[in-house]
């Protein structure tokens, strides 16, 4: 089997998809290396078992993520299992055709195949950033300018911004109660969906006015997902499941709140200034107008997409704490993102 090459020049994005290799395997929870090892021989056939080292990345909270490494070949693709019904709150299709459409314009790594559960794909080098690390003088602006790069994207089809479908679907699928006591416990004290309907319906509006540029969005650009190279001078992201067409105040702002890490130390959130200096880069780097006035109506909007954020991941936890089977307590996650909500919206509104 030889592995699918994306290179540019390919139009028909779904084309390219359906090229991809589908292996009939599924990567199972308990079984993780040996599944993973048994897709490898199928997608690599001339890797010798011996040679290869598997690696576990635990950082992450939708999927489960092998990396794989052939040391005779000194190559490194990355097995990704889709987290436990995450095919709720995650369009697959709309993410093959993404990816496959960044590997076309060199953006993201190749594809090489896909399994019942998950993709082969190509592994990044360098050095993953810390969230205490993103705001400072090396990372920001290369983040910056590789955002506004990302933002360039124009991919075939509707350019509809999906926050709000997305939202209302999300909304859908939270439980009356959960099977977990203590998630449930924290629900009931702290959520109704009546509330959550009620807060969405509010803000909408809102940041509908700000005018905000739809644009190709990551949507998830926390530091596990932003690598700096080796000669420090660019960053790559990776993890494209969340990207859409969105607002481009949603994807600064929920990057910038992304410096709170997953313990949520909102004290880390950069301060004006910071902002101002991260907008001027990025829109230099997009050959757009950053001037004083265009840099203060920028900062306007991002603060409004805070609450966009919070609400986001929030909603997101809500849905992730009755179907998820990883590790990480996404109701108090939940509970930490709504009081952030709550105190920005008090700022932002009152």
């Amino acid at each position: 089997m030889t592995n699918t090459q994306l290179s540019a020049g390919h139009a028909d994005t779904l084309t390219v998809v359906s090229g991809i290799p589908l292996l009939k395997i599924v990567v199972r929870d308990g079984h993780l290396f040996d599944d993973s090892k048994h897709v490898l021989s199928e997608v690599f056939p001339d890797w010798s078992s011996e040679d290869i080292i598997l690696k576990q990345c635990k950082d992450g909270i939708t999927n489960k993520l092998i990396q794989c490494t052939n040391c005779r070949e000194n190559t490194t693709v990355l097995i990704r299992a889709y987290g436990k019904n995450t095919e709720r709150i995650i369009d697959r299709n709309k993410e093959l055709t993404n990816m496959a459409y960044l590997a076309s314009q060199n953006m993201c790594p190749p594809l090489h195949a896909r399994f019942q559960n998950g993709l082969v794909y190509g592994f990044i080098p360098g050095t993953v950033a810390k969230p205490e690390e993103m705001g400072n003088d090396l990372w920001a602006p290369l983040i910056a300018k590789q955002l506004a790069e990302w933002h360039k994207v124009d991919l075939p089809g509707d350019h509809t911004p999906g926050l709000f479908t997305l939202f209302r679907s999300w909304l859908n699928d939270i439980p009356a109660t959960y099977e977990d006591k203590r998630a449930n416990d924290i629900y009931q004290k702290h959520f109704t969906l009546g509330m959550l309907h009620k807060e969405l319906n509010e803000i909408e509006p809102l940041l509908v006015n700000t005018k905000s540029p739809v644009v190709f969005a990551h949507n998830d650009l926390l530091s596990g997902n932003i690598i700096i190279s080796e000669s420090k001078d660019k960053v790559s992201f990776i993890d494209y499941e969340y990207a859409m067409y969105n607002y481009r105040g949603f994807d600064i702002a929920n990057h910038f709140n992304e410096y709170a890490g997953f313990e949520c130390d909102y004290s880390r959130y950069p301060d004006k200034a910071a902002q101002l200096r991260w907008f001027k880069v990025y829109l230099d780097h997009a050959n757009l107008d950053s001037s004083s006035e265009i840099l203060e109506e920028m900062y306007k909007e991002v603060c409004v997409f805070q609450l966009a954020s919070h609400y986001y991941w929030g909603v997101w936890a809500l849905v992730q704490a009755s179907i998820s089977d990883i590790d990480f307590d996404y109701m108090d996650y939940a509970r930490l993102r709504f009081e952030e909500y709550f105190k920005n919206k008090a700022q932002i509104l009152y």
